[in-house]
């Protein structure tokens, strides 16, 4: 019994071992890709004057506060009780507005992020599978996801010009 699960691991080492001699194997850097796209930049430029957009509101809302924070110090003094509250309630409200906002802000960028680029990431992951498909790669590997340590390049092919090849980037 033992001599038979000897053979038949040899025979499964040989077998493997011939049609390992035609395997392929390619990587890529899919970051190199996504900015390669032309829609990277423009998605990258939406994203930008959003942010843009959101920071502006911001820093409206900044100023109202500091310049309603320094008109209450100045007049502080001259202030009954009743309108120094309000006055502070007022400040108190116009701070957690402005809170609200930027958590919100980042939130609504985070989104614009997801919808701007999530098309782009789509788009790119497909185009590696069909070079992989197409070219009979066993395995592709992303060398821009940080997960691969070491790969011989002289033994892998890097498929980035056949992807932008696919999506028709020069």
């Amino acid at each position: 019994m033992k001599r038979f699960t000897a053979i038949a691991a040899l025979l499964v080492f040989v077998v493997a071992a011939g049609h390992s001699q035609n395997l392929k194997f390619g990587h890529i850097n899919s970051d190199e890709l996504i900015q390669a796209m032309p829609e990277f930049d423009s998605a990258t430029a939406k994203l930008e004057k959003f942010r843009k957009e959101l920071v502006n509101a911001l820093e409206l809302m900044t100023v109202e506060l500091n310049n309603k924070n320094d008109a209450y110090t100045k007049e502080a003094k001259n202030l009954t009780d009743i309108v120094k509250q309000t006055k502070e309630q007022e400040l108190i409200d116009l701070n957690k507005r402005i809170q609200e906002f930027q958590q919100n802000a980042q939130e609504q960028l985070q989104n614009k992020q997801v919808e701007l680029f999530q098309p782009i990431y789509t788009k790119v992951d497909k185009a590696i599978k069909d070079v992989g498909k197409e070219n009979g790669f066993l395995y592709v590997f992303d060398v821009a996801k940080g997960a691969l340590l070491y790969f011989d390049e002289t033994k892998s092919t890097n498929i980035l010009a056949l992807a932008k090849t696919k999506l028709g980037i020069k």
